[in-house]
């Protein structure tokens, strides 16, 4: 049992021996700032927190393309505690957005998600980091602007027909 015991002291000594060997090659600082800068939001005319009405279209929309009924909305931000500077919105991940960045449906409607774009129609990988990188920033003018996107259904596969519904959590992001 002695030896054993030996045997097993050694074996602690020699691990706390490697852990006192590795040494770190040297230190990462991470720096920010939290702000308060605030805008009163306004989407599509409704306020922060809409629904948008897409176009009823019927299933023979998808038979030369995958998306159909794109929809224009804006979001006016007025009033921001910063008065210059550009912003844009950027939509979050989260239970409701799939791999690919789409939001998902959870309406009726069969093999449906809803897509965003960009004021240029570019798609927009909801919850991506390339949001941040490719974002169509804005300029605040006197503390007010206005983002363009758009919003469109895509089909997965051949669409059934029912109801279509998608929500997405957004975040006005300051430069």
């Amino acid at each position: 049992m002695k030896k054993i015991s030996m045997v097993a002291m050694g074996l602690l000594l020699a691990a706390a021996q490697v852990n006192a060997a590795e040494a770190s090659d040297g230190l990462i600082r991470f720096e920010g700032a939290i702000s308060s800068q605030t805008c009163t939001i306004n989407v599509a005319g409704n306020g922060p927190s809409p629904t948008i009405p897409l176009p009823k279209v019927a299933t023979a929309a998808f038979a030369d393309s995958k998306v159909a009924g794109t929809t224009r909305f804006t979001m006016a931000l007025s009033n921001c505690s910063t008065q210059t500077g550009e912003v844009y919105a950027h939509f979050e991940q989260g239970n409701n957005v799939n791999a690919d960045g789409r939001l998902i449906n959870i309406g009726t409607a069969k093999n449906v998600d809803v897509r965003l774009l960009d004021s240029e129609n570019n798609p927009i990988n909801a919850g991506s980091t390339t949001q941040s990188e490719a974002a169509k920033k804005v300029p605040l003018k006197d503390g007010a602007a206005t983002l363009t996107y758009s919003a469109q259904y895509f089909a997965t596969g051949a669409p059934e027909s029912g109801s279509v519904s998608a929500s997405v959590n957004y975040s006005i992001n300051y430069m």
